[in-house]
């Protein structure tokens, strides 16, 4: 059976090694010129190394990881610490896999390596899927150019603004958020010793917030510093001045400062996502990843759904024949619910945990350092302790 994937992003890449370890031919679709990703740091859950672990490339990617010693929440314009989560001996006891960052293009590397080396995968650039058509015996892609690609199946894991969404969803255009993002990546030996932290550290202050951690096997620290500044005009990797990064975050605590003017060459992102919806399956059509369910980053599982959505996918469609709209519907019944609750829990974090002020802040402070160690690992349970998909590498 061939299955047609279209976008080549993380989310494609995944689903087509899924569709091969099941036996079935996967041809993806990329729109660019060439496969690559952008971007800079990516956090992993335990919940996206078992999906990896299932997809079978959890091994190389632990080799560029960045396994984090704990997840640090700090009052931004205070520089108290608010509470933390370590992520070491009990955490991986129980979630049974490290909580790692790792650089997105290391992480896009190791899983486009795992396609070429599959004989039943074929990789096209070129090639943007704007329209599909299907019958009873399959479904066509088209592309902006004309041309056909035909297969039993047909994922859209074509992004946020996902032209196979637009036919089959039809909701127009994303959910501006408001709120731009700064991101720049340095080397680490730019960084004071003492700041060289193997921690998640998230600072967050009225309408804004800063995080920063290690990526690259621990050669580079990434910076990304967000403001909730209004911002309704799509930008997507838009060189922005240093001057105007540092202007733009005044009340920073002083340690949190040393840290953001380390920055340089930051680009910006305006960020988006969408509403969740319910139907993700046109017969032989399905969605995966941002194109089924784009979330703002604030949960940290944008990428980690996307992977959970590959490993479901990919098992539903082992042995399938003449049943596939049914499979594919059984998928898309797996996968809601829990993508949608991630969707809501990212943009809820955004407002009530990163960037209150005031009383609301010290309200947020307060019950924040409430918790014991065990309770906020009961309280990510159901996120970082979901084992979707088969045994993998590792149990």
């Amino acid at each position: 059976m061939k299955v047609l994937i279209a976008g080549g992003g993380i989310g494609g890449l995944a689903a087509a090694l899924s569709i091969a370890r099941h036996g079935h031919r996967a041809v993806v679709l990329e729109r660019r010129d060439t496969f690559g990703e952008l971007g800079a740091g990516i956090q992993l859950g335990p919940n996206a190394f078992h999906a990896l672990d299932c997809l079978g490339v959890g091994a190389a990617v632990r080799q560029h990881a960045v396994h984090i010693d704990e997840l640090r929440f700090m009052d931004g314009t205070t520089g108290q610490r608010v509470a933390s989560m370590p992520l070491t001996g009990a955490y991986r006891d129980r979630f049974g896999n490290p909580y790692a960052v790792v650089h997105r293009g290391d992480l896009y590397q190791t899983l486009l390596d795992g396609c070429v080396a599959q004989r039943n995968i074929t990789l096209h650039t070129n090639s943007s899927v704007t329209w599909y058509e299907q019958d009873a015996d399959g479904v066509t892609a088209i592309t902006d150019t004309g041309r056909r690609f035909t297969g039993a199946v047909l994922i859209g894991a074509d992004g946020i603004r996902s032209a196979v969404r637009g036919r089959l969803v039809g909701d127009g255009v994303p959910r501006v958020s408001g709120h731009t993002i700064y991101r720049s990546v340095i080397p680490m030996e730019r960084v004071p010793r003492e700041l060289r932290w193997n921690t998640v550290t998230l600072w967050a202050g009225p309408k804004w917030h800063f995080v920063h951690y290690p990526i690259g096997s621990g050669k580079f620290l990434n910076l990304a510093v967000t403001r909730d500044d209004g911002a309704q005009d799509v930008v997507a990797g838009r060189p922005a001045e240093r001057a105007h990064v540092l202007s733009e975050f005044p009340e920073l605590s002083d340690t949190a400062r040393q840290l953001l003017e380390l920055g340089t060459e930051w680009k910006k992102w305006v960020l988006c996502d969408r509403d969740p919806v319910e139907r993700w399956t046109d017969g032989r059509v399905a969605l995966l990843g941002d194109a089924a369910h784009p979330m703002l980053q604030y949960a940290a599982q944008g990428a980690c759904m996307a992977l959970e959505d590959a490993v479901v996918i990919g098992e539903l469609l082992a042995g399938a024949a003449g049943d596939i709209p049914q499979r594919l519907e059984k998928y898309n019944a797996e996968r809601y619910e829990r993508a949608a609750r991630v969707q809501q829990v990212a943009r809820a974090m955004g407002e009530r945990l990163y960037h209150p002020a005031g009383d609301a802040a010290a309200a947020r402070n307060a019950m924040l350092s409430s918790f014991t160690v065990d309770e906020l690992y009961d309280e990510v349970e159901w996120l970082h302790g979901a084992r979707i998909g088969g045994t993998g590498e590792h149990r």
